[in-house]
């Protein structure tokens, strides 16, 4: 241990990672790490530059062109990709499975691996993404499988893209949060996986303050100890 405390929660997409992890680090202090935000970033920046995000000698020969990075301004994390705060444009269902795709190169896990774990060395910080546990802080104090049926975390996203006004079909949101697991879970490069001392929490029919209060009930029994 350094003297900070690491929280990880892994899970498919839609499980409210990004939700929960939110709120257990402002409840706490801690310092809150969106590594999927950061996927993104790459994602937005091969997206907007005509990169296939599926050739891997393409990402790679323009990997050094993007530099991503992390700051908080106001509490909150912004991502920024090469100077620029790209929070409001990586969001979006199409730049979303670019990340998905992106993430599957080693190289490109191995270039924001480094970083999250330099953040984790500094801070006491809440992580969410899909290999913390295994690959990113494997000596995590606490470390949480985040899970939900599918058929409800596609009716979550679906509701989330109309509220931003935007058209979609809840059927095909369902299929490609389906399609999206199987890659996460099935890449050779840090897969989606439950580790075995991970808490499994199922967010189906549960409450933010629920689930949040059950990962900071796993945080004060281990800091208890």
């Amino acid at each position: 241990m350094n003297g900070f405390f690491s929280i990880a929660i892994d899970g498919p997409a839609g499980a409210g990672k990004s939700t929960i992890a939110k709120k257990v680090s402002k409840d706490l202090g801690f310092v809150y790490v969106d590594t999927g935000a950061m996927y993104r970033a790459m994602g937005y920046y091969c997206v907007s530059n005509n990169i296939d995000t599926n050739n891997e000698e393409e990402v790679y020969a323009n990997l050094d062109k993007m530099d991503v990075s992390i700051k908080y301004i106001d509490g909150e994390q912004a991502v920024f990709l090469n100077g620029e705060n790209v929070n409001a444009f990586i969001r979006t269902p199409q730049i979303g499975e670019a990340a998905s795709s992106v993430s599957v190169h080693k190289e490109v896990r191995a270039k924001l691996v480094a970083l999250q774990q330099k953040l984790a060395l500094k801070e006491n910080v809440v992580m969410d993404g899909r290999d913390i546990s295994l690959a990113v802080l494997p000596n995590a104090e606490v470390k949480v499988y985040l899970d939900a049926d599918v058929k409800v975390r596609a009716k979550r996203r679906y509701d989330e893209l109309v509220a931003k006004g935007e058209k979609c079909d809840l059927t095909e949101i369902e299929k490609d949060v389906a399609e999206r697991d199987y890659r996460d879970m099935h890449r050779d490069n840090s897969p989606l996986v439950r580790v075995p001392e991970a808490t499994y929490i199922d967010s189906s029919y549960m409450t933010i303050d629920e689930v949040a209060g059950k990962i900071e009930e796993l945080y004060f029994e281990v800091k208890g100890k």
